[in-house]
């Protein structure tokens, strides 16, 4: 019986530090970018830049209202476009890529962008809000030793946050979302965090297809909710 009961012990004993290593680097990125009491006072955030996309300057504007929606704002060569999430509906035009007018964007995305309404962030009470989180160790991110949690979200599907060992701020995060029944998987990369209002944002954010610089980056100032109305009404 002992000889039995001792490898459950120690797999249970592995499965439990592992849990704790998990909330303590969840901790420890919590105090780096300016502690829990802060972030749980975040209602709003307003974030404007510039991305260089094969020569062409596109100016960017990003506006959150927590856990009620988001608004992009996309400026092409004279020309207007934007994408706009709540949790019940959202709807995009870009005319740049062809649109004629604005059009409800599928369920299943609307669904994947459901926990990015969380201003707040995923990480802040996760059990609370029905995420999960599993620690995967560390990785290399380009010469930058990493801790690796993969984040279970309720609604939005995976993702996996790489969390700088000695700064712990996030500087890159992979999900994976199922659209039109395909899944898509994206990567972002973070750096030059800056704080305002005493917490900390990422001012550069990299995509596949560009860089955003922020040129303005405003927390918890007043935003006109009809911005998230339905445009084809």
């Amino acid at each position: 019986m002992k000889k039995v009961l001792l490898p459950l012990m120690l797999i249970f004993s592995a499965v439990t530090a592992m849990a704790q290593t998990a909330d303590e680097i969840i901790d420890k990125h919590i105090a780096a970018i300016g502690g829990k009491e802060n972030w749980l006072k975040v209602k709003s955030v307003q974030m404007e830049g510039t991305m260089n996309v094969m020569g062409r300057e596109v100016g960017v504007k990003l506006t959150g209202v927590h856990n009620t929606g988001s608004r992009q704002d996309i400026s092409v060569a004279g020309m207007n476009g934007y994408m706009i999430s709540t949790p019940t509906a959202g709807w995009m035009f870009m005319p740049f890529q062809g649109q004629q007018k604005p059009e409800p964007v599928p369920a299943d995305a609307v669904k994947a962008s459901i926990d990015d309404l969380d201003l707040q962030g995923n990480l802040i009470d996760y059990k609370a809000k029905g995420h999960t989180v599993e620690y995967l160790g560390t990785e290399d991110v380009e010469g930058t030793e990493c801790h690796k949690l993969k984040v279970t979200r309720k609604n939005s599907g995976d993702q996996t946050l790489y969390i700088d060992a000695e700064t712990f701020y996030v500087i890159r995060t992979s999900s994976k979302t199922n659209v039109n029944g395909q899944e898509v998987e994206s990567k972002v990369d973070m750096s030059d965090y800056r704080e305002v209002n005493g917490i900390k944002l990422a001012f550069s954010v990299s995509q596949p297809f560009g860089t955003v610089v922020m040129t303005s980056v405003k927390v918890n100032e007043a935003v006109d909710e009809k911005i998230f109305a339905d445009p084809t009404k």
